[in-house]
């Protein structure tokens, strides 16, 4: 659905991106993750067709946002991270402003513009300047413009910058229903933990580079080597601790009050794990819980961004 190549873009001697390489499927949630300055603006500046790189090329749905701009368009909704909004407007003559900016008859905007309201939870402001809306409504009514068109992708740069935690939920929720219609949504965010339950997939970039793309959990296995397990039995922890030492994928094995913790090795596939939980429980085992702990995505970015190397 969306394809990077190389993308570079310089401004004199500055380096905003270099050479990005970068794929995302259709119908996942891609979060992006950067300091300001590390190169997000800029690459969805480009993907949105409104700024030239320096050299490589990006593909949107298989058109090139180079030499086929006006076809870009069409399938993308883009949410810069300073949005605009004409506040002398009503919400609904805000929304039919955009769809007839993109040829959308009158009798059809009459019938689309209800459903994208209530889809963003504004059908109550429709008749409201927008002026006298809350930030989140106006991120929100933001959010209903870029779909006026139902555009196959959304690039959306800091849709939750400055809301409150309220209204970080409402935008949540939204953007899940927007995956479950199939969109494909490539988001970045400084509320990091917010990208680990939205997204599929992060990136992190630093200084115009990609150092990092898989899930939260890869992400961390591949700076530490290796995964945290873990278990919990309602009886015979010894039995447990002997039967995952004997693991040549399992290491650092700790008794814990009500069960075991140990490191899962990155080598180790889900299809290990899968087997080495089957044999325990057919082992009688009286295991209860068997879970991998979920690594904080701030903890994450931070350790990348300091200059750890990957594995």
């Amino acid at each position: 659905m969306i394809e990077i190549i190389d993308l570079t873009k310089r401004y004199g001697k500055f380096t905003a991106l270099d050479s990005l390489n970068l794929t995302i499927e259709k119908g996942s949630v891609f979060g992006f993750v950067g300091q300001n300055g590390a190169g997000k603006s800029t690459t969805f500046s480009i993907l949105a067709t409104l700024l030239a790189p320096t050299s490589g090329t990006a593909y949107v749905n298989g058109f090139n946002v180079q030499k086929e701009p006006k076809l870009v368009r069409k399938q993308i909704g883009y949410m810069p991270d300073f949005f605009g909004v004409y506040d002398q407007l009503k919400a609904d003559e805000y929304l039919h402003f955009y769809g007839a900016s993109y040829g959308i008859p009158f009798a059809e905007r009459e019938k689309l513009i209800p459903q994208l309201l209530d889809l963003v939870n504004l059908s109550h402001k429709r008749d409201s300047y927008v002026d006298l809306l809350s930030r989140g409504m106006k991120q929100r009514l933001c959010l209903a413009r870029c779909l006026i068109h139902d555009p196959e992708v959304l690039i959306l740069d800091e849709p939750a910058s400055g809301l409150d935690p309220r209204a970080r939920v409402e935008m949540r929720e939204i953007l899940k229903e927007l995956k479950s219609m199939g969109k494909t949504i490539l988001i970045s965010s400084h509320i990091l933990p917010e990208l680990a339950e939205m997204c599929d997939i992060i990136g992190i970039i630093d200084q115009g580079k990609l150092v990092a793309k898989g899930s939260v959990a890869d992400i961390q296995a591949q700076l530490r080597g290796e995964r945290l397990i873990i278990v919990k039995v309602h009886e015979g922890i010894e039995e447990a601790i002997s039967f995952f030492e004997d693991d040549h994928n399992v290491s650092k094995l700790s008794a814990l009050e009500d069960g075991l913790s140990f490191q899962f090795i990155y080598r180790g596939t889900a299809e290990e794990q899968t087997a080495m939980l089957k044999k325990a429980v057919l082992n009688n085992l009286g295991i209860t819980s068997f879970s991998e702990v979920e690594t904080d995505l701030e903890d994450v970015f931070m350790e990348i961004t300091k200059g750890v190397e990957l594995t």
